[in-house]
């Protein structure tokens, strides 16, 4: 029950204090706002899994399923079936291994030539340094594909059409590679470390592998999952230089399944998904260290 002032009026509970309606209020749209944004990050995990669980349902059904109206929502039972089609009717294995041979040593070209001179960009002094950085980072506006022919001419003369070399050398030093450890190595590379290293008898070379590599390895790891997504889902450079089914990579073998007159869209599927498998182990292996390098990667200080 209310108290009464000198009056007599009574006073209700929350008389006098000032703002208790605001307060609540405020609170109330933060609650409202918090949950806004987790249901919109729900949202968006759900939109980028799908396409992920769609290509696991059409794996485990068959080609008339596929093509059912309405579609089948839930995995059927064929994913044997069709992994033993693949198995049975196309190379896959030889294609996934030179798949893995491409993209792996590609990637550990990739991290060492980018990280060593991206180290030098960023904690060494040489003539035309600026301009140098500055003609790499316009390189990066030139789109891939007007590189194809000069790049074709260039394995042809040098005997490599045809060989899986000529897939791993191509784009061993990349702008955009050299660009992010020389912006990382800005960030977390002191210099007290690097006079402490030349103190200790270092030279540059020791500089680079004693010193900056250990704590360069969140940025490897971002570097390295994207390099080797980006080997191992390239199709278009594969098929200008490579034309022997031997030398196939997974994913040329996969665009050759589709067939002139008919096409089993199940076993395209099924190996699609075999092929999938490996990007994920990737990412589930060193997503700590991608999204670290991502984190530190964009704070200077």
């Amino acid at each position: 029950m209310g108290t009464a002032n000198h009056e007599g009026v009574p006073l209700q509970p929350n008389a006098g204090v000032p703002g208790t309606g605001g307060i609540f209020r405020g609170r109330l749209a933060e609650r409202l706002g918090t949950i806004g944004i987790y249901a919109g990050m729900l949202a968006g995990a759900v939109l980028s899994l799908f396409p992920f669980y769609w290509l696991l349902v059409m794996a485990t059904a068959t080609t008339s399923d596929i093509f059912r109206f309405p579609p089948r929502l839930l995995p059927g039972d064929q994913l044997l079936v069709n992994i033993n089609k693949v198995l049975d009717h196309v190379g896959f294995f030889q294609s996934f291994g030179n798949s893995v041979v491409v993209a792996g040593v590609h990637t550990l070209i990739v991290l060492f030539f980018c990280s060593l001179a991206g180290f030098a960009f960023a904690k060494f002094e040489f003539p035309a340094k600026g301009f140098l950085f500055l003609f790499l980072l316009l390189t990066m506006m030139i789109p891939q594909q007007l590189g194809l022919i000069p790049q074709f001419i260039i394995m042809q003369k040098l005997g490599w059409i045809n060989e899986l070399k000529a897939l791993i050398i191509p784009g061993a030093a990349n702008a955009f590679g050299i660009f992010w450890m020389r912006q990382y190595s800005q960030s977390v590379i002191h210099d007290e470390l690097i006079n402490a290293g030349r103190i200790d008898g270092c030279n540059s070379f020791d500089l680079y592998w004693r010193v900056a590599l250990p704590i360069l390895r969140p940025a490897l790891a971002t570097l390295g999952i994207i390099t080797f997504l980006g080997s191992w889902n390239d199709y278009l450079w594969p098929l200008v230089v490579i034309s022997v089914q031997e030398k196939f990579t997974i994913q040329m073998l996969i665009a050759s399944m589709n067939g002139v007159y008919s096409t089993d869209y199940s076993m395209v599927m099924a190996a699609t998904l075999m092929a999938t498998v490996p990007l994920i182990v990737v990412f589930s292996l060193f997503s700590r260290q991608f999204i670290a390098g991502l984190m530190q990667g964009s704070v200077k200080d």
